[in-house]
């Protein structure tokens, strides 16, 4: 494939479009002549004379006659001036550092070579739902196991090039599936560009073991601990979302020396079963309704923790995220996880969190109220508070405030 600049060329088309704007441009100025009557008296001028101007203006001529030269001349240096500039514009230009891509034939379908630079060029500008940026698409996660200390199996994955960025396991996770699903890869795919990315499934998640005898937030903690030590990273920031946020918090609390750097997204301080007694039963009933439906092939059920979770998000990315919650967890594995997560509170440990910490949380976040975050951040000592613009507990695609969301990590992590 060539790499030689190409050029712009006059076709037929263009060049007759020049020959008619000049004879237009002759003509306006022929008009101009005849309607002031400079020049030598012929037919035209008189013709002119007769059909654009009235008798009374006529007996006004000779009081302008000794402007005429100069509105004439006027006119025709400003069209002079528009050939010029428009000639100018119309020369063969040479086009530099555009990429040439191999021609096509009639009804052929494009090659692959063609594909991928027609995508390098689209998405360096922008993002496409459930099309991941060229960019990273060569990163492959590679996934492991190890058991925590009660003997439950847990998967954990690395993925990315650069120092390690560990992700705190949260609601619902699924190694494989996540990495499949265009709503979370491209999120993953960011951060892999400049970070090696260690996160896990939690216990009752994804690949690691379901039918687990305790699901609480110190056996959540417990698998944070099994995981970075089989990762064999020393010191790392930690990155957290909603209720991975307190197992974040507690483990930064547990093993300041570890911990780089914590940044906690759409958390929370105390859970909705804590919050008022209205949330509480709110919840209760979810739960009951978790164990009844969850696997059900009809996603009616779970569409209501995902109008909640994503509220803006299009039938495509909705289902996907059904689907997700379907092949996470059992039905009740996700109800014993649900009514743990609304137990949690962890108000006493915040003032002992002695690591730099950002805090981020969306302003219209119906899962976790915006209160919550600030609640998070006012509790942390010098911890930093950002708030985002939106409505869904996770991002989609496209959205600014996943644009913020990176661009805030980066500078909070380069510090």
């Amino acid at each position: 494939m060539s790499n030689t600049p190409s050029h712009v060329g006059y076709s037929a088309k263009h060049l007759l479009a020049i020959v008619r704007e000049y004879v237009t441009h002759w003509v306006v100025v022929g008009g101009i002549i005849a309607l002031t009557g400079f020049g030598p008296e012929h037919w035209f001028a008189d013709v002119f004379h007769l059909i654009v101007v009235p008798d009374r203006i006529r007996q006004l001529w000779p009081s302008w006659l000794d402007v005429r030269a100069v509105i004439v001349c006027v006119g025709v240096a400003i069209i002079v001036a528009d050939v010029l500039f428009r000639r100018k514009n119309a020369r063969p230009t040479q086009i530099s550092n555009v990429p040439s891509y191999p021609s096509l034939a009639v009804n052929s379908a494009p090659t692959t070579e063609f594909r991928q630079a027609i995508l390098t060029d689209d998405m360096a500008n922008k993002e496409l739902d459930g099309a991941p940026a060229s960019a990273p698409a060569k990163l492959k996660q590679e996934i492991q196991y190890c058991r925590a200390s009660d003997g439950v199996r847990l998967a954990w994955a690395k993925v990315g090039h650069g120092p390690p960025l560990v992700r705190v396991s949260n609601w619902l996770s699924h190694l494989e599936y996540e990495w499949e699903n265009a709503l979370r890869r491209q999120r993953l795919e960011k951060l892999a560009m400049h970070h090696t990315v260690i996160r896990y499934d939690a216990r009752g998640n994804g690949l690691s073991d379901w039918d687990v005898d305790e699901i609480s937030l110190d056996a959540w903690v417990g698998d944070l601990e099994t995981v970075v030590d089989a990762a064999g990273v020393k010191r790392f920031p930690l990155l957290a979302l909603s209720q991975g946020c307190a197992v974040a918090v507690t483990y930064a609390v547990r093993h300041p020396e570890r911990v780089s750097h914590l940044v906690l997204f759409g958390g929370f301080v105390v859970g909705g079963n804590k919050r008022s007694a209205e949330e509480g039963e709110k919840r209760t009933a979810m739960a009951t309704l978790m164990r009844l439906g969850w696997g059900a092939d009809d996603p009616g059920f779970r569409q209501l923790f995902t109008s909640r979770m994503m509220p803006e998000a299009t039938k495509e990315q909705a289902d996907a995220f059904n689907e997700l919650q379907r092949q996470t967890t059992s039905p009740e594995c996700a109800a014993r996880y649900f009514e743990t997560v609304g137990d949690i509170d962890i108000s006493n440990l915040l003032e002992k969190v002695t690591v730099p910490t950002l805090v981020m949380h969306l302003r219209g976040d119906l899962m976790n109220p915006f209160e919550e975050g600030r609640r998070l951040a006012a509790g942390i000592p010098g911890s930093r508070f950002v708030s985002l613009q939106g409505n869904n507990h996770f991002f989609l695609p496209g959205e600014s405030a996943a644009v913020r969301f990176v661009e805030e990590l980066e500078l909070f992590l380069a510090k």
